[in-house]
């Protein structure tokens, strides 16, 4: 295993580690706790986690099963993620708790045991150890976000979030197409200051099309967790403008997203 593939395992797992800090303690009337994520609460945020978890571990270690899932999912494209996730909250919570603990431990030794150049089929494009752990991480961190926002927790930022970025970047042409629009087809330049205020770039130092802000707020944008209208990130160019209001770092339909906070639309 290369030390980038083991080191963003490694994030994965400290990533994991910092969401159980904030819900392993919780009082069972905690779980219950709505989040900004409409009509899901804490338990439905962890009970996702857990759901996908098992995907990936399907995906990595029996191709042919995940091809059953998949098809589930193409016959319920819109709702098959919230039927998951209301199925894992109804479980009372330590058992929930244990079921994402044991799980995300399973898929890391599943991980980490592939063989070097493996490729897993997924959602979207096949997946690679290191863009699933990358997807995992993503996703982990996202939630996460859901959780502290509606337990009222401040998480502070941090290198992580490099690989969401990366993933929000490398998934700007499907931001695209899930929603029947032809990519644009020069590649944009990204300047995103990092939470210890390194410089992130991205694409062409001298490209036209370009995006510039705090790496953060990028994650919260291309992850949808906040609206655009409320985020340090700015665009320069019409493609990249239009990417901004489009932006999805997650497989499967176009996103919701949310609304501004101060209730209008940009």
């Amino acid at each position: 295993m290369s030390e980038v593939v083991r080191a963003v395992l490694d994030d994965l797992a400290e990533e994991s580690r910092e969401l159980d800090v904030i819900v392993g303690e919780l009082s069972g009337s905690d779980w219950g706790r709505g989040t900004p994520a409409e009509g899901w609460s804490v338990a439905h945020q962890i009970a996702h986690l857990a759901w996908t978890d098992r995907a990936a571990l399907i995906a990595v270690t029996d191709s042919e099963a995940f091809g059953a899932e998949l098809e589930k999912a193409l016959a319920a494209p819109d709702s098959f993620v919230d039927q998951g996730a209301e199925e894992g909250a109804r479980v009372p919570p330590a058992e929930l708790l244990a079921g994402w603990r044991a799980g995300r431990e399973r898929l890391q030794e599943a991980l980490r045991a592939a063989p070097e150049g493996a490729k897993f089929p997924w959602y979207g494009p096949p997946m690679s150890v290191a863009s699933m752990a990358t997807g995992r991480l993503m996703e982990t961190w996202a939630h996460g976000q859901d959780v502290a926002d509606g337990l009222g927790v401040l998480r502070v930022p941090t290198a992580r979030l490099r690989h969401v970025v990366r993933i929000g970047v490398r998934a700007r042409d499907y931001s695209f197409l899930v929603r029947g629009i032809e990519p644009p087809g020069e590649e944009f330049r990204g300047e995103l200051r990092s939470p210890d205020g390194e410089l992130w770039t991205y694409g062409p130092e001298g490209a036209p099309q370009r995006v510039t802000g705090d790496a953060y707020a990028f994650c919260l944008l291309v992850t949808q967790r906040a609206h655009r209208s409320d985020l340090d990130v700015s665009a320069e160019g019409p493609d990249a403008d239009r990417w901004l209001d489009i932006a999805q770092a997650f497989a499967g339909p176009p996103g919701k997203g949310r609304p501004p906070a101060g209730g209008g639309e940009r």
